[in-house]
């Protein structure tokens, strides 16, 4: 069965002014979807082609002669997972435990963000920045370009996608401004705690 891409959890104009309907056809239409058809090429007759996308990637996570397929497959599992982490009128306060928890573990929210801020704006590169779980600790943390904390034994609970594509439509090299809008104006704090729940 081939991979697909799935829709976009809101519409194109859900989170404008801060993330334009244009960013968002060409990030998830155009970008998005050409991991999904270079997966489906790279996986096409192989084992790999009705596997979970979670197992694709942790199967070929370390494999030089499957970086190809790595890639891909932590794309489009990267992007699917940070649709999820942005909503419209999103950033704000946050489910009680999900703040209980980073409280715990950062000191504050605000050190929490000013961190995942760190993360984000020091990633050189394209890559992501992480909030996630491992072995039962909170942890923030930054991927280069495909890698994922899926792929290492970590549970992502949110993500900030800095690759370029991400934000230069609206924000050029504003890479800062990007993330505070994300953080401030955007954030699913609500995936997140639903993350946590499960982690």
């Amino acid at each position: 069965m081939a991979f697909e891409l799935p829709p976009l959890p809101y519409g194109y104009d859900a989170l404008a002014p801060f993330m334009s309907e244009d960013t968002l056809k060409l990030h998830h239409d155009k970008h998005h979807q050409t991991y999904v058809t270079n997966l489906n090429n790279l996986t096409k007759d192989t084992a790999l082609a009705d596997a979970a996308l979670e197992d694709v990637i942790k199967q070929v996570a370390g494999d030089a002669a499957k970086v190809g397929v790595f890639n891909n497959a932590a794309q489009v599992w990267n992007h699917t997972f940070y649709w999820q982490c942005l909503k419209k009128g999103g950033g704000g306060a946050m489910p009680s435990e999900l703040e209980k928890a980073i409280v715990d573990a950062f000191g504050s929210v605000d050190k929490f963000k000013e961190d995942l801020t760190q993360a984000a704006l020091t990633q050189f590169g394209s890559g992501w920045a992480w909030l996630y779980k491992e072995n039962g600790v909170l942890k923030i943390g930054k991927t280069s370009n495909a890698d994922t904390p899926l792929a290492h034994g970590g549970a992502p609970l949110f993500t900030i996608d800095v690759w370029e594509h991400a934000y230069y439509v609206d924000y050029q090299n504003r890479r800062a401004d990007f993330v505070k809008a994300v953080i401030n104006d955007m954030a699913n704090w609500e995936f997140a705690a639903e993350n946590l729940a499960k982690a």
